[in-house]
């Protein structure tokens, strides 16, 4: 099942669309993983999604 955090769509919605697209792949499988939260899930796909972009020289 794929999470689709809708709750979250103001957060996601600042992000470009490679570093969303990368922080939702993320997220998704954090919440497949389980034991995480949404709310912690996204953020923390947010933040490694933000990184990786970095790291790839964006």
């Amino acid at each position: 099942m794929e999470w689709t955090f809708e709750n979250f769509k103001a957060d996601l919605d600042n992000l470009s669309p490679g570093v969303r697209e990368k922080a939702m792949e993320i997220a998704n499988r954090l919440m497949k993983k389980g034991g995480i939260s949404e709310d912690k899930a996204i953020k923390m796909g947010i933040k490694r999604a933000e990184e990786w972009f970095l790291d790839s020289g964006g």
